[in-house]
Order: C-alpha cells, then structure tokens, then sequence
C-alpha cells in the first residue's frame, strides 16, 4: 500500500489541511494498515447518505473515545467531485482523520481507473501489500458495521503493532521497505568486489 503513495502528498482533513509529504510520514501513517480508498462524489446523493455511515464506521474503530487501541485502518477519500468547492463540502461530512488527494492532483483519476472503479460511492479496502481485500465494502459497511472489521484484519494477516513497541515498529516498518533497496545496494558492491579481485588475479597472473 505504501508504494501507491510513497511519492505523493496526502492532505489530512483537519482545518490546517496538514500534509505528509515525506517518505518517513507516508511509511508510518500507512504500513500495516488495511487502506480503505472512498471514491465518491458530492453531486451523488447515495455518496452523501453514506458518508455519515462511513464516518460513524471509521471514527468507532479509530477514534480513544470509542476504543483503547486504534484499529489499523486508515480511509482515503478519492474525490470524483467535479470542482474543488464540491470536494471541500464533501470532506466536511467525513472523519477529521482521514486523508485526502488534493482536488488538482491527477492520480485521483487515475487510481479510478487503476481500480476499475465504475459506481460510487465505492468502498474498496486493500491489504497492507495493496492487493484487493474488497472491491467495494458498501453494502458489508451497511449490513455488518464495525463486524465486517474483523473479518478483514483475519484475511489481510496484520502484524497486531500494540504489541511491539513504538521504536519496534518504526524500525521493522522502515527495514521492510527499505530491505529490497538494501538487499539490491549490496548485490551490486559484491558484484564489484568480485570484479576487482579478477582484475588483480589477472594482473598478477601475467606479471
């Protein structure tokens, strides 16, 4: 999930409209975590009459007043709104901890279509390694509230992180991103390394 993202500005819906623009901020507020993208818009009347289910939905499994521990769980609202003045309504009726795209930012649409997005509003969740857990959550949002929860953190395997410490976390989230750069940084240093030793092999050989 973190390589949708890793080079992007997410805006939280806050009243500063704060950003995580780095790669260090994008890591630690989505790595193993389900990602629920919201893709809607505010001239669909069926988008607005969910937005308060949704929003109930996120702030029970998130917010201290209802829980001890946050679920690891993050909604992303991809407005398909058609000016920046209908976005900003519609972000008012959602959770001042999700996250949003900028109105002028183009990957909006193209995660829609990225996705296959062909209704709204459309709830897709993805497991932390961006693959599809649910194509679109609505109705199981409807029927099951914070149930259907549950059901997804059993399918997508998360690493439960109230059990390490924070310093354990961050450390084990930055190694696994950081790991295939790594593992790859070092392959290219052995390949020179042997080089080398055969340039002086070579050259002693002959001397």
């Amino acid at each position: 999930m973190v390589d949708l993202f890793i080079d992007r500005v997410l805006l939280k819906n806050n009243k500063d409209q704060d950003e995580l623009d780095t790669e260090r901020e994008i890591i630690m507020r989505l790595q193993n975590r389900i990602l629920m993208l919201f893709f809607a818009s505010a001239t669909c009347e069926t988008c607005r009459q969910f937005a308060p289910t949704l929003s109930d939905f996120y702030k029970q499994l998130t917010d201290e007043f209802y829980v001890d521990r946050a679920a690891q769980l993050v909604l992303l609202y991809i407005s398909l709104d058609q000016s920046e003045e209908e976005q900003e309504g519609f972000l008012k009726e959602l959770p001042k901890r999700c996250l949003f795209l900028a109105y002028e930012d183009p990957y909006r649409r193209e995660l829609e279509a990225m996705f296959n997005v062909e209704e709204v509003p459309t709830v897709l969740v993805l497991r932390p390694n961006c693959s599809i857990l649910i194509p679109n959550a609505v109705d199981e949002i409807l029927r099951l509230g914070t149930d259907c929860y549950h059901n997804w953190q059993e399918a997508a395997e998360l690493i439960d992180r109230n059990f390490m410490n924070k310093e354990d976390f961050e450390e084990k989230s930055m190694r696994s991103f950081s790991d295939p750069v790594r593992r790859l940084k070092y392959k290219v240093e052995d390949e020179k390394k042997k080089k080398k030793k055969k340039k002086r092999k070579g050259w002693g050989g002959g001397g």
